[in-house]
């Protein structure tokens, strides 16, 4: 293990649900967490088996641990370990604090070019990386993803560094397409009121065809009805977002038409990844973070994310650091 001394802590809505509602799914929250999971610190100690870091090297923090070496480590697929150790996942406390201790494996070197919050922002940017590997995003993929929160621009970011020829984003609001441009989208649909169906015929329309890949990133059950009407026959869904544990969705226009309907849950061995596309400046993330708040005034970001300002809202849990 490694005791660090944590940076940047971006916000997530997981965490605001927790804090809001105390459970999510099966997850409840029976006694006091530490919320936090999209981190950055530096190491301060490291235990005695510990040899690729040391005092001082800066680290991006991939949350999710296995406990046990079972089928699903043997596999590659860790992020399946049903008794997975998760940062602010209960009973399992965050690391939105000052010092923090975390599995040495799991903390990886950011090379010099690459700053704190840039390695914060690895974790949601792997929600991108695992969903697009999942989705099967290649050279010349025309893609849909549904909804423009942060996890939906890191689908645009990556889906677009993976070889995409066009991505489409739909949303509510148009501010949120507006930083879905600026993160890269070619196409963007603003939803009023309008039915799944239709959703899925404007989507054709402003991209031509229908796309052989839909990002779902709202977990809104119109959304995921949108998601299975928009996506051309023989193509593959994947679901993101998270909503109701039983949603409604038209299974037989999905069967009868070949498309393929994936579950995602969190990453697994991202983090190199986006390392190397960090520190090669081939993709950006640096736009996503639009608020940042000293630890002392969390429950300000906390309000501020809860309302939907913003992207991302970033925390700095270190008062002798004076960086931007």
């Amino acid at each position: 293990e490694v005791l660090l001394r944590m940076h940047s802590v971006g916000i997530c809505g997981s965490d605001v649900h927790y804090w809001q509602h105390g459970r999510i799914g099966d997850f409840v929250v029976k006694a006091p967490m530490v919320l936090g999971h999209e981190a950055s610190g530096t190491v301060v100690k490291v235990g005695s088996g510990v040899t690729h870091l040391k005092p001082g090297d800066r680290v991006a923090i991939e949350p999710g641990v296995p406990r046990e070496v079972d089928e699903f480590c043997k596999t590659g697929r860790y992020n399946l370990s049903p008794t997975l150790f998760f940062c602010a996942t209960p009973p399992d406390d965050g690391n939105l604090c000052r010092y923090y201790k975390h599995s040495a494996s799991y903390c990886y070197k950011l090379p010099d070019n690459v700053t704190f919050e840039e390695g914060a922002l690895i974790e949601p940017l792997s929600v991108g990386i695992h969903a697009c590997k999942r989705a099967g995003v290649t050279l010349g993929s025309k893609v849909f993803v549904s909804g423009s929160g942060p996890i939906g621009l890191v689908n645009v970011i990556v889906a677009k560094m993976m070889g995409a020829a066009v991505v489409v984003v739909t949303d509510l609001s148009a501010s949120r397409l507006q930083k879905a441009k600026e993160v890269g989208a070619d196409l963007t649909v603003l939803v009023k009121n309008e039915t799944p169906q239709e959703v899925a015929s404007k989507v054709e329309s402003v991209l031509g065809c229908m796309p052989e890949i839909t990002v779902e990133c709202t977990g809104v059950q119109a959304c995921i009805q949108a998601g299975i009407y928009a996506t051309r026959s023989g193509g593959t869904l994947v679901l993101v977002g998270l909503g109701p544990e039983m949603v409604t969705v038209p299974i037989v226009n999905a069967a009868v038409r070949e498309v393929d309907i994936r579950g995602i849950f969190r990453y697994c061995n991202t983090w190199p990844v986006a390392i190397a596309l960090l520190a090669s400046k081939r993709i950006n993330v640096k736009p996503l973070v639009t608020h940042r708040f000293p630890l002392e005034k969390a429950l300000e970001a906390f309000e501020t994310t809860k309302r939907g300002e913003g992207v991302k809202v970033m925390l700095k849990c270190d008062p002798t650091d004076q960086s931007p």
